[in-house]
């Protein structure tokens, strides 16, 4: 018993949030946080992994553009491989051969948003497999074991992520699960080495967003998500809804909104005390052509740049950026070449990775402000 003790006690120690600066003018934050598998700045931008990769992504290239932690899919790698086999292959950073943090979601959003396929109950989602029709049932406790399995650094409370829109009283009963599963989680939790995060829900309803956030900060997690946001609402919404949850939320605890990842939310998040985000966007958009700059979007696939030799972004230090030009991208997109994703996603989580290095530096220096107004002027959505 004096053995587990102490062992117990020096796994929770290599979880740490260590706040460097906060803004004066804003509550954002420079910080950084210790796992088992090394630390991540924040606030960070983390790569989505869904089915351990980041698409057209190798783990070499994830380190060249400085990425510090990435995100695997809990429900996706339950389904295929199976939680089993990344087990006996000695955990998801072995097997997709990553040694830096990892965190998993619980499974939720992807359950949920399988609408026809499923059926919500107290104890847990009944559903079909997206892949072959075969019926399954994740719950809090499975949830639980699939991401002890994996070995993540920080893995996800199984919650339910009210729709947009949604009305009250769903968004209340959906509230209360959440606040019932995350207390079943930690319950089922059995592994110290990795950090469990519970999720604030509520929908559009501030009432609903305190009593969730009160409700989860008295089960004390070492972090926490802010899900239900980002489904379909105007963005004024969702910065309306941060604006009134952030002085509720611990100002010693990691702030995670899940599921954001355009460059504009990513400004408006930091400035509002968000402290991680993660989205499929950047990849997703990559595949279909579009890059993220500096001065907007690109569409390379527009004849506009059929004879452009400049490259996607001159502020920009990624591999394409320095040595492949807009016309030969464009031409890449057309003939449907696989490089073209690639070169694509490189560019598009280096520059999302890069502005938030530049937001950190901004609060360090006192001057994030001037850098958040200079970015909006010049990215258009001021």
């Amino acid at each position: 018993m004096i053995k587990r003790n102490i062992h117990e006690r020096m796994a929770i120690m290599d979880f740490e949030f260590e706040i460097i600066k906060t803004c004066k003018d804003t509550g954002a934050r420079v910080g950084k946080f210790h796992t088992p598998h090394g630390s991540f700045d924040t606030p960070i931008f983390m790569p989505v992994g869904t089915q351990a990769t980041v698409k057209a992504m190798t783990p070499r290239d994830l380190e060249e553009i400085g990425a510090q932690i990435i995100l695997g899919n809990t429900y996706h790698l339950y389904m295929r491989p199976g939680h089993d086999i990344i087990k006996e292959a000695g955990g998801l950073h072995s097997f997709m051969t990553w040694d830096k943090p990892i965190l998993t979601d619980s499974g939720g959003f992807q359950v949920f948003s399988l609408t026809d396929l499923r059926t919500i109950e107290e104890e847990g989602v009944y559903f079909r497999s997206h892949l072959d029709g075969s019926k399954h049932f994740i719950g809090p406790e499975k949830s639980m074991e699939i991401q002890n399995a994996l070995g993540s650094d920080i893995i996800m409370a199984f919650d339910v992520c009210s729709p947009y829109p949604c009305d009250y009283d769903k968004a209340k009963k959906d509230m209360e699960r959440t606040s019932r599963w995350a207390k079943r989680c930690k319950d089922a939790h059995s592994r110290n080495d990795q950090a469990l995060f519970g999720i604030v829900q509520g929908s559009m309803y501030k009432d609903l967003r305190a009593a969730s956030a009160n409700e989860l900060l008295a089960m004390d997690f070492p972090g926490y998500g802010i899900g239900g946001l980002s489904v379909g609402e105007p963005k004024p919404i969702m910065y309306e809804i941060l604006d009134f949850l952030m002085p509720i939320m611990p100002k010693d605890k990691p702030r995670y909104l899940m599921g954001v990842g355009s460059p504009d939310c990513l400004v408006e998040g930091v400035l509002r005390g968000i402290d991680m985000f993660d989205c499929v966007h950047p990849t997703r958009i990559a595949r279909n052509g579009t890059a993220m700059t500096s001065t907007g979007r690109v569409v390379v696939r527009n004849a506009t740049y059929e004879r452009d030799f400049t490259p996607l972004d001159s502020e920009c230090d990624c591999y394409t950026c320095q040595n492949f030009t807009k016309a030969y991208l464009r031409h890449l997109v057309k003939a449907g070449e696989i490089l073209a994703a690639i070169l694509l996603s490189i560019h598009n989580l280096r520059f999302l990775i890069n502005l938030m290095e530049d937001m950190r530096n901004a609060i360090l220096d006192d001057r994030l402000l001037s850098f958040a107004d200079d970015f909006k002027k010049k990215y258009g959505y001021i």
